[in-house]
């Protein structure tokens, strides 16, 4: 019982949630509120910060790169398939851009962070806790938060718009792909019509909603990693805790910020 009452008291310590509190939205956005006042306040190292973009950026482009290629090319393949019936599928990249870039990009790319670098981020800040390591940074005068927390949050915020862009793009080409081997769709014609419809604020919605995501994996992630407790066994449980809530998270907010978008 000891032990469990130290790491309660490490846990109000290290993150400001008293125990028993962590799930509580209040107690969550007033974390954020924190984890971003440190990085305005000091930003932490550029060695670590860069560390953690190749982390997250780098290491996650393949994936992304895979999952929007392949969703590119189904996409073509379901609409021009139906579209054909009525002779319209030389039009086929403007509802496949369109939906790529307002929806689909942004929605994937953050399952999938959420799900890799999300999950990567609980499991090593978790097994920094649960090995009394964050309590040794305390020791040694520097700050956990500063030197563990803003570094995975800056990385998180600035390769997750990153990554969309990059995913939109490869989706497209994906579509391309399959237009023209498929479909019977020249290339050049694919890119024209799509570039008649495309606009700017479409690049921009898709775009400022990945920030938002980055925001919610980002906070989710650490909150869960910090207050890990239970040895191996709650390393795990918080790494699921992670995945399932950045999850929903992204797919609920998503439908808010489309209303928002589509009023502005």
């Amino acid at each position: 019982m000891r032990d469990y009452a130290l790491r309660d008291d490490q846990r109000e310590r290290i993150g400001g949630v008293p125990p028993g509190r962590e799930g509580h939205v209040g107690v969550a956005a007033e974390d954020g509120r924190r984890f971003v006042e440190a990085a305005l306040r000091r930003p932490p190292e550029w060695s670590t910060i860069a560390e953690q973009l190749e982390q997250v950026g780098w290491r996650s482009l393949s994936i992304v790169n895979l999952t929007a290629f392949f969703t590119g090319m189904v996409l073509a393949l379901q609409l021009g398939t139906y579209m054909a019936r009525f002779g319209a599928k030389m039009f086929v990249s403007r509802i496949v851009g369109m939906a790529l870039v307002r929806e689909l990009g942004p929605v994937l790319t953050a399952l999938m962070i959420g799900g890799r670098v999300g999950a990567g981020i609980t499991a090593e800040l978790g097994t920094m806790a649960v090995t009394d390591q964050i309590d040794a940074i305390r020791a040694l005068g520097a700050s956990p938060i500063r030197n563990l927390v803003v570094p995975r949050l800056i990385a998180v915020l600035v390769m997750l718009p990153v990554l969309t862009i990059i995913g939109d793009l490869v989706g497209i080409l994906g579509g391309l792909l399959l237009s023209v081997t498929e479909l019977n769709v020249s290339g050049e014609f694919y890119i024209n019509s799509l570039v008649q419809v495309l606009y700017l604020r479409d690049v921009f919605s898709g775009v400022g909603k990945s920030f938002f995501f980055a925001y919610f994996i980002g906070i989710i992630a650490c909150l869960n990693g910090l207050h890990v407790t239970g040895g191996a066994d709650g390393v795990g449980r918080a790494t699921t805790r992670t995945v399932v809530a950045a999850s929903i998270t992204v797919l609920i907010s998503d439908f808010f910020l489309t209303k928002l978008f589509l009023l502005s």
